[in-house]
């Protein structure tokens, strides 16, 4: 099984895909095994505050209840935005499944190319979603990610990542307002049965959904307008699926896309790794091979020398 953890600045997602039955018919022989299978997924809380043993104890809870056993993990691979957890969860990694886990990080191979102006500054996520999309629909696409921060990423129809807009989420927006309101109440997030509100809750319920759905329209029409008419607009995170229907230009949300895109990124390294390793072991028994004829060379030259 694949343990593939998404680290965002409110929630952590997590996901475990199990391989597939057998191998493509199509499928080189040699190529690692393809994990396809989502068995089971959760979105919990990130704490910046828990120790090793804490999110130790939290993934062996998860596993519990889902009826899996982490012995069972063979692979790990991990995006994270809060960089102060990136040595916990490597501690995790090691301690309680004892494997070392790739991070998406510079140097990784995703498969395509970053023309940002410093690639470095794309959030791991970004660059994750991008991959699933492009792998999954095709490009040219923008996909959205409803997290913390609203992100649009556009790719191109090579496959290239191009770059994107980024602007505070809607939980964000509406923290905003309550703290700097004194008689506005605190409300759930979701679509109000009508625009017109006739109390305080739905009127705030209906700025904050229908506001934010004109800035997020509003944005994908000027970026549809650079980038095509068919371009594929493709939504994910948690509050994908409440706002992504209700946009104008939306067509498929995708509420597991970023734990495909790790899941695909994962598996393009693992055939990198064994690429690497096939090419060492050739590497090193030729160095064997010259090793042990220039010995017996040696040895016989030695043996045909007259002593003095």
């Amino acid at each position: 099984m694949l343990l593939v953890i998404d680290v965002g600045n409110t929630n952590t997602v997590l996901g475990v895909f199990a391989r597939v039955a057998k191998v493509h018919e199509d499928g080189d022989p040699d190529e690692p095994a393809r994990y396809e299978r989502l068995l089971a997924n959760w979105r919990v809380a990130t704490s910046r505050r828990s120790t090793v043993d804490e999110y130790g104890v939290l993934f062996r809870n998860l596993f519990s209840m889902a009826g899996l056993e982490s012995k069972g993990i063979h692979g790990i691979v991990v995006s994270s935005v809060v960089p102060p957890l990136d040595p916990v969860l490597r501690q995790v990694c090691e301690r309680y499944f004892s494997l070392r886990p790739l991070y998406i990080e510079p140097g990784v191979k995703t498969g395509m190319p970053v023309h940002y102006d410093n690639p470095a500054e794309v959030g791991a996520d970004r660059i994750v979603n991008a991959v699933a999309a492009f792998e999954k629909y095709g490009g040219p696409c923008v996909i959205v990610d409803f997290g913390t921060a609203t992100t649009f990423d556009c790719v191109s129809a090579k496959g290239e990542y191009l770059g994107g807009v980024i602007c505070p989420g809607i939980g964000i927006s509406a923290d905003a307002l309550f703290e700097r309101t004194a008689r506005l109440p605190r409300v759930e997030i979701r679509k109000p049965a009508r625009v017109i509100g006739t109390n305080t809750v739905g009127s705030l319920q209906s700025g904050l959904y229908y506001g934010y759905l004109g800035l997020m329209d509003g944005i994908l029409e000027l970026l549809l307008a650079d980038l095509g008419k068919d371009t594929q607009v493709i939504a994910t995170g948690g509050l994908g699926p409440m706002i992504g229907t209700g946009s104008k230009y939306i067509k498929q949300v995708d509420e597991f896309l970023t734990l495909e895109g790790l899941r695909i990124i994962w598996e393009r390294n693992a055939m990198t790794r064994k690429e690497s390793a096939k090419g060492t072991s050739k590497s090193s028994k030729a160095g064997t091979a010259n090793k042990s004829k220039n010995g017996d060379t040696a040895a016989a030259t030695t043996g045909s020398r007259t002593p003095r």
